[in-house]
């Protein structure tokens, strides 16, 4: 069975998604979030993304695209596009449960060029502007329809959030 693609992201309330190759909060509970949606299925993210995550996350099949094709890194797989990461998930035999589901997680460049790949988005939307350089595309509304949303507030940091799944229409 071909793979599903799906993006995860956290944005704030201009879309931002980073600062200096960082996330710009700390929201424990998106964290949680993104372990329980991610776990068991492939992830495939920029090598920026997985350096500044510094090591393969554990119960998912790291998958990292790169245009070095002289870079590696012990437990990823590398690729040179979001398109061969999809060949690379769809070709795996005998695959898993887990892996009819693939997420891509950043960064802004790879969301950009899977965007058009994807039919499924899940969206921790921030209610709240914070210094960023970099950007998740804008999602036009004639193309993604939202279809969940689970609003939460953070006693912590004072500010509204919401998990938020958009399907393309």
């Amino acid at each position: 069975m071909p793979s599903i693609l799906t993006i995860i992201v956290a944005t704030d309330a201009n879309n931002g998604i980073g600062i200096r190759n960082t996330l710009p909060w700390h929201l424990p509970e998106d964290l949680a979030h993104f372990k329980r949606t991610t776990s068991g299925h492939p992830i495939i993210m920029g090598r920026k993304t997985f350096e500044s995550i510094g090591r393969p996350l554990p119960n998912r099949r790291n998958i990292v695209i790169t245009r070095n094709p002289d870079w590696q890194h012990e437990g990823v797989e590398t690729v040179t596009s979001v398109e061969a990461a999809a060949a690379l998930i769809n070709g795996s035999e005998n695959p898993t449960d887990g892996e009819k589901e693939a997420f891509i997680i950043g960064g802004a460049e790879i969301y950009t060029t899977a965007l058009p790949l994807c039919n499924r988005m899940i969206v921790t939307e921030i209610d709240k502007i914070f210094d960023c350089d970099a950007f998740f595309p804008a999602r036009d509304p004639q193309q993604w329809q939202e279809i969940s949303r689970a609003s939460h507030h953070s006693s912590t940091h004072n500010f509204a959030y919401a998990f938020v799944v958009y399907q393309r229409r």
